[in-house]
């Protein structure tokens, strides 16, 4: 029966008459009454792990609940559980967005047991949600998150340091039939096939290729924004490596922050937006899924999906403090429908705490998969995590500026430490199946077959085949053979010392030969590094070698491609050019880098040229075709927000994030100094830069602005890269012609615009190819003094009509472009139109170009 408050009770009444048998039946109901009240009192314990079945790691803020009862929780950020619940229970079942929900059986009648459950992935599909007339309940809670990102992002506190923990591993997975049945690497699966503990759910071979672990201290300050990161010790294993200082380097908490009140996270080179940008309401719907009272307020569960699968959004969840509105937990992935190649799926965790003062949510431990799918069937995929976990956040008073100089600082012992040094420093153990990844990938790294793919892989990269017994480097390959009217087959070698030589001293040379000419073509360079720190070289080269106008290696800078390229066909214009020069450069400060450099070379041209000596005599001048330089180059380069990091002998720089990069070089020519023929002044400043442009894609600009004030023949005077070739070049107009115009003063735009996938991720019959739009540029404008035009004739020495040049007029020359990028995965083509200057020799109005490239 029940009362009033509708609770259970029982009705007793005095009883006269029993039975012995009716005594019983009455104890023995007291009793069951009795057991079932103590029985319904005592709560029962299970506690546990929840992993992905995939990848073994942990997965955080899984919902956990006991069937058919009100008990439930959520595991933690490494994957931990415990569950409270009232007997009789049968099953606790598991769910979370992007995992099939998966139920496991309750042993009955203990009161604690350990329940571990895999959870295998599935769709990242959110649960259904009711939504009902007015305005979605999440959307509030938005606004009140943007309206508190500037205090709520630790990057806008006045300075802070922590210690930071980071671990690394990269496993080959999903190993195709085809791949395995390869002889070589059935000896690698033959080792790693003998332990269980590294196989997954379904027992497939999963590969360890590379595992590590550091630990540094991070140092931050707001006022100007500054960055350092101290790493004390490292410890890696990985296939392949040959040195551990860079990748030491790059194994720390530096590159494994992911900021989410920043509106766009660059992840692989890619932009992927927020989902607390400012731009929310464009790429994404929001469901408040739970809240919690915490004593004051409500805490917030929100899941967010993106409006077009194919943007560069995330799926998941986020938990929001109540009172300040700041991001407690983040658990974020894409799908394989996003507009990404060769990547399954991107997953980033964080969970957040408070900082000492309790006024200020940090990240405390960041977790981030990396699902590379297989390019092809015959091929694997591969798992790249990364685990960072923070602590000891003080918020402090900035240190001083020059203090954050170098943004990535490796100790000189950072390999040196006892047996107990990790275990001490870990937040967590190993678990079993990391420990074996370090034994095994030692194991895997000196099978004969792993050097070899190893060599290959290095040779691909940086272009040469290392020598170890000699501690040399051949190549590089992509110049090893061209052919050419002027030189025929041309065959080069070429060599440079590696650090096993020298951790100072870099030698270089090369030889060429060319059977047509018959002629040898030789090289030779001597770099030292003076300081590592800050980096300071110097050094000395010399070369004689065939060079043509207009496409020389010092127009072409980096693009190796297409210099190797250039060497072939026509050779139009060439010239021998013999070159010692000899330089010092030295970054005066973090992001500035200055440097000087003394150079003397000569031009003896093998086509028709002429200058006047005297201009002022007109036709009666003498005559030149030859020609000898000095000069002093002094060049300052400012990249503020520019990381370097070592690697052996040589720095490579990490980006310049979304900052301009200034480069101001002026060259003193020197008359009668080391043979020189003319005194000159030359000035140019460059300035570059990559940003995002908010939704609509990311720009990229390259503007110079030149001055040559002297009169010199015309080889001396500024000349644009054209490009005469099939491909799409970057740093060239891509429909003007090899040394078409000459300027002695200039202004020279490049500007190329990449919509990503914002237009065509929209039209639903092509969305899934993924390709991406883009726009071109290229503007060129410029005069030629009346002195210099004086200098030039059309008639050489022996009376022959030679070549000379174009200039620009009243208008500049330009050249506008679209295109569709990420044909294949790799291809790009673009439709050039050329707009200016269509009356001059040989133009091409209209064009279309190629090229490939490894996409993501």
């Amino acid at each position: 029966m029940k009362n009033r408050n509708g609770k259970k009770y029982i009705l007793y009444r005095p009883v006269r008459n029993f039975s012995s048998f009716g005594l019983l039946l009455c104890i023995a109901l007291l009793l069951t009454i009795c057991c079932k009240n103590a029985f319904s009192q005592t709560s029962f314990i299970i506690k546990g792990r929840v992993t992905d079945a995939t990848t073994g790691d942990p997965v955080p803020f899984a919902n956990l609940a006991v069937k058919a009862s009100s008990s439930g929780t959520t595991t933690n950020f490494d994957g931990y559980y415990q569950l409270a619940y009232t007997p009789p229970a049968d099953s606790i079942l598991i769910t979370y967005v992007g995992y099939e929900s998966r139920s496991k059986a309750i042993a009955p009648d203990l009161p604690e047991q350990t329940i571990d459950i895999q959870l295998a992935p599935g769709s990242l599909q959110l649960r259904e949600v009711k939504i009902f007339a007015g305005e979605n309940p999440a959307y509030a809670i938005l606004r009140k998150i943007i309206a508190n990102k500037k205090q709520n992002n630790s990057d806008n506190l006045n300075a802070y340091e922590y210690e930071s923990y980071n671990k690394i591993q990269i496993d080959i997975d999903n190993l195709s039939d085809r791949f395995r049945s390869r002889k070589s690497v059935k000896k690698m699966t033959h080792i790693v096939d003998q332990y269980d503990q590294l196989k997954g759910e379904n027992g497939e071979t999963i590969i360890p290729i590379f595992i590590s672990e550091s630990v540094s201290n991070v140092y931050y300050r707001n006022n100007p924004k500054k960055k350092k990161e101290v790493i004390n010790k490292t410890k890696v294993s990985g296939v392949g490596l040959t040195d551990g200082s860079f990748v030491s380097q790059l194994i720390g908490s530096s590159f494994q922050q992911y900021n989410f009140y920043n509106n766009w996270l660059n992840i692989l080179e890619k932009d992927f937006v927020s989902p607390v940008s400012e731009n929310w309401k464009l790429y994404y719907e929001y469901y408040l899924a739970d809240s919690s009272f915490n004593g004051k307020t409500y805490d917030y569960q929100i899941d967010f999906e993106p409006r077009q699968q194919q943007d560069l959004a995330f799926t998941g969840s986020f938990w929001v403090d109540g009172n300040s509105f700041a991001l407690t937990q983040m658990d974020a992935a894409t799908g394989r429908k996003a507009n990404l190649n060769f990547i399954e799926k991107i997953k980033i965790q964080q969970s957040y705490e408070l900082s000492e003062d309790e006024k200020n949510w940090v990240t405390s431990k960041t977790r981030v998969l990396i699902d590379v799918d297989e390019p092809t069937k015959k091929t694997a995929g591969m798992l790249l995590k990364f685990y960072s976990a923070n602590s000891g956040f003080k918020i402090t008073a900035a240190r001083d500026v020059k203090f954050y100089d170098t943004a990535v600082e490796l100790k000189e012992d950072y390999d040196e430490y006892d047996s107990t040094f990790w275990q001490k420093s870990r937040p967590e153990t190993l678990s079993p199946s990391e420990q074996l990844s370090f034994q095994l990938v030692d194991s895997l790294k000196v099978l004969p077959v792993v050097k070899t793919y190893s060599e290959i892989l290095n040779v691909l990269v940086n272009g040469y085949k290392r020598i170890d017994k000699w501690n040399i480097d051949i190549g590089p390959y992509l110049y090893l053979y061209a052919y050419n009217a002027v030189e025929g087959h041309r065959f080069r070698m070429g060599f440079k010392t590696d650090p096993g030589f020298s951790k100072k001293w870099i030698f270089s040379g090369y030889g060429a030969y060319g059977t047509r000419d018959q002629a040898f073509k030789y090289g030779a360079g001597l770099d030292y590094i003076v300081d590592r720190k800050p980096w300071t070289m110097a050094g000395i080269a010399y070369s004689r070698d065939l060079e043509r106008l207009g496409v020389s290696a010092e127009t072409i800078g980096p693009n190796t491609i297409f210099g190797a390229f250039s060497r072939y066909g026509a050779f139009r214009r060439p010239y021998w050019q013999e070159d010692i020069s000899a330089y010092f450069k030295r970054e005066m400060v973090k992001g500035l880098t200055a440097s000087v450099q003394i150079r003397h070379r000569d031009f003896r041209p093998l086509f028709p040229f002429a200058y006047r000596t005297n201009p002022v005599a007109g036709n009666e001048s003498p005559l030149k075709s030859t020609f000898d330089i000095t000069e002093i180059n002094l060049e300052a380069r400012l990249a503020g927000k520019e990381t370097f990091l070592q690697n052996d002998n040589e720095r490579i720089s990490m980006g310049n994030g979304n900052a301009p990069a200034f480069t101001l070089r002026y060259t003193l020519g020197i008359r009668n100094f080391l043979g020189g023929d003319f005194n000159y002044n030359k000035l140019s400043l460059n300035i570059r830069q990559s940003f995002r442009a908010g939704v609509i894609g990311r720009t990229f600009y390259n503007l110079t602005l030149g001055y040559i004030p002297t009169t010199l023949p015309y080889p001396l005077l500024y000349t644009p890269l054209g490009n005469e070739s099939f491909f799409y070049v970057d740093n060239a107009y891509n429909l003007m012609r090899y040394f078409e115009f000459i300027s002695d003063r200039y202004i020279a735009l490049r500007m190329e615009h990449n919509f990503e996938g914002l237009f065509l991720n929209r039209i639903p019959a092509i969305r899934r190819l993924k390709l991406r739009m883009l726009a071109t540029g290229r503007i060129f404008y410029g005069g030629v003094s009346n002195a210099n035009l004086a200098l030039t004739t059309t008639l050489d020495e022996s009376g022959n009509e030679i070549q000379t040049f174009s200039r620009l007029k009243d208008k500049p020359y330009l050249e506008l472009g679209y295109g569709i990028d990420n044909f294949f995965k790799s291809g790009r083509i673009d439709f050039i139109h050329r707009l200016t200057y269509l009356s001059n020799p040989d133009v091409t109005p209209f064009a279309v170009k190629i090229s490939f490239r490894f996409n993501l």
